[in-house]
């Protein structure tokens, strides 16, 4: 997968996010900042790995 092609993976997933994920990743808590941050990683981690097998 080029650079180009993982940007735009990541990028389209970030507009599709979960609007929860997106209040929660501003939020003053640490733990429900945390809680976001782990869940948008494994929603980045699970689009790059089924991309691979893209070209």
């Amino acid at each position: 997968m080029t650079h180009d092609a993982i940007t735009t993976l990541v990028t389209e997933l970030l507009a599709r996010a979960p609007d929860w994920i997106r209040k929660d990743l501003a939020a003053k808590d640490p733990l429900t900042r945390t809680r976001a941050e782990e869940a948008l990683a494994v929603l980045i981690s699970s689009a790059l790995a089924a991309g691979k097998g893209e070209s």
